[in-house]
């Protein structure tokens, strides 16, 4: 599978590279802003599988050219694209009233619209049968227990989820499927942020393992879908 996942410098980003890389037949490109994470990732990898095929690049999916740099990059290295993970996101920890409208601003900047970008620009390179997987968050699933501080992030996670299961619509023509996770916590340094002294009982490699494998098999199962992946609060 030829396989292009974001935020891959960290977190459950970070790990579902190094679950997918472990299979010397995926080709993947990770994508981050950190050169010098993207540089630990590449050098790990190799470690746990000197076979594989990984191609990490550093690129700001808000604010960086795809026309003339992430593009040509992924033509040259893997051709097409099987597998999109859209898991690249940013949070705020404020009180609603201390948010301002920047703030929020960049929540939706990053958290909706860098991915509505990525998709827009790599549906060209997508197969019939491609699965394009959007990381959403418990904190934007209807119904969910919601927590103070985060209402930014939450508003903007749940619109990612509105925009899977618009555009499970529009792709059914052409066979690719959309799906997203709502996940829960998993011990990473966002959960850190948004939950100070909390221990999750979810590892982030465990996490990670689980969007790898979805990436992998979910579509055949799913369109469309807003999953939660949660076994506590928050």
């Amino acid at each position: 599978m030829n396989i292009v996942i974001t935020g891959a410098s960290n977190g459950v980003g970070f790990e579902a590279v190094l679950e997918l890389i472990l299979h010397a037949e995926h080709q993947v490109i990770a994508l981050a802003r950190s050169h010098e994470k993207l540089k630990r990732l590449f050098e790990i990898a190799k470690g746990l599988n000197p076979d594989c095929h990984l191609y990490p690049a550093r690129f700001d999916i808000v604010h960086d050219d795809y026309e003339s740099g992430l593009l040509p990059f992924v033509k040259e290295k893997i051709g097409h694209v099987d597998i999109l993970i859209n898991n690249a996101g940013v949070l705020i920890n404020k009180p609603f009233v201390e948010t301002s409208a920047l703030d929020f601003a960049e929540m939706l900047q990053t958290n909706v619209l860098g991915h509505v970008k990525m998709i827009r620009q790599l549906f060209p390179l997508m197969p019939e049968g491609s699965h394009i997987v959007n990381i959403g968050s418990m904190g934007g699933y209807q119904g969910s227990v919601k927590f103070p501080g985060l209402a930014a992030y939450s508003a903007s996670k749940a619109a990612l989820h509105a925009l899977t299961e618009c555009l499970a619509v529009e792709f059914v023509e052409k066979k690719i499927h959309i799906n997203c996770l709502a996940i829960g916590s998993a011990q990473t340094e966002m959960l850190e942020k948004a939950f100070p002294n909390y221990e999750s009982p979810i590892a982030a490699f465990e996490m990670g393992k689980y969007i790898a494998d979805f990436a992998l098999t979910g579509h055949k199962f799913f369109n469309g879908k807003i999953l939660p992946v949660a076994v506590t609060t928050p």
